[in-house]
């Protein structure tokens, strides 16, 4: 089985669902209300478990009723929370709109993920132990440095989420083994809006690249070779909150299990694709034998 250490957030995601997504000082009824455990990297830790990974968490909830909640279902989900910190204040938590086409928008407050500034006694140990690392951007920059160094230092695949999209330290593109960015986030970093041209401008600065492109599939590109274009699963999307955290957990562990790029694009692919037809994030993440089963058809 594929080792993956994940370091980064974790949110109690607040979800309002609603026809359509409220205008700036428009008030909407909402249809349903649900609290969700979420977080980039609680998200991406639980999909990597589901996926078939042997999973390991490193991160910080507060000491409040949604921090036992949020070890709880890592817990559950057969990560290991021995490096899970709990501080004292509030929780991180991600506040929500889901409208009946299947977007979203967000508004993370960061809450405990914001005292994860550094490694913690015993967090290089795990990272060096692992065949990957998977890194967002909801804690601190200092400490996403900090992993990927380490990660680097030891010849661990680093596998970067820019998520929330923002400009980056060079030091954290040369840690950098393979970069997971939307074409929002890949526009944010290069300012060129087409994701072939993103791309071309992300392999400047790390190895390999793959965007996602929401119902169009995923880019991949890579130094050296000829880009590839998976197309995604055809499905009506219900909510598409987790689908690039699902993604992401997905393919760490196809290519931490060595299979062709082209194939664990499409299986992780088949991942997101099964999860965004489900209500939530982590809640809505696929089980192994669900992933091989609809990659198959």
């Amino acid at each position: 089985m594929t080792d993956i250490v994940v370091l980064g957030s974790t949110n109690m995601d607040l979800v309002a669902y609603v026809e359509k997504a409220p205008r700036r000082g428009e008030t909407v009824t909402g249809r349903e209300f649900r609290t969700v455990p979420g977080g980039k990297g609680a998200n991406q830790a639980v999909a990597a478990a589901h996926a078939g990974g042997t999973v390991s968490f490193i991160g910080a909830v507060g000491d409040d009723a949604f921090g036992g909640r949020l070890r709880s279902t890592l817990e559950h989900s057969g990560v290991s929370t021995d490096h899970l910190r709990t501080v004292e204040g509030p929780s991180g938590t991600a506040h929500i709109v889901v409208d009946d086409e299947g977007g979203n928008a967000i508004v993370v407050v960061p809450g405990a993920n914001g005292t994860v500034d550094r490694l913690a006694p015993g967090d290089e140990g795990l990272i060096a132990s692992a065949d990957a690392l998977l890194l967002q951007l909801e804690i601190p920059l200092a400490a996403v440095v900090a992993g990927a160094r380490t990660a680097r230092a030891h010849g661990v695949r680093t596998i970067l989420t820019p998520a929330p999209a923002q400009p980056l330290p060079p030091d954290l593109f040369d840690a950098t083994d393979l970069l997971v960015p939307n074409e929002h986030e890949a526009t944010v970093l290069t300012g060129r809006t087409d994701p072939l041209q993103a791309a071309i401008a992300l392999l400047e600065v790390v190895p390999e690249v793959v965007v996602t492109l929401g119902e169009s599939g995923v880019l991949y590109a890579a130094r050296g070779a000829e880009p590839v274009s998976v197309p995604a699963p055809q499905v009506t999307a219900v909510d598409s909150t987790g689908a690039g955290d699902t993604f992401a957990g997905a393919l760490a562990v196809a290519l931490g299990e060595e299979r062709p790029v082209r194939e664990a694009l499409a299986w992780a692919a088949a991942a997101a694709s099964l999860s965004v037809q489900r209500p939530g994030a982590s809640a809505s993440m696929p089980q192994r034998t669900e992933i091989d089963a609809w990659y198959a058809s």
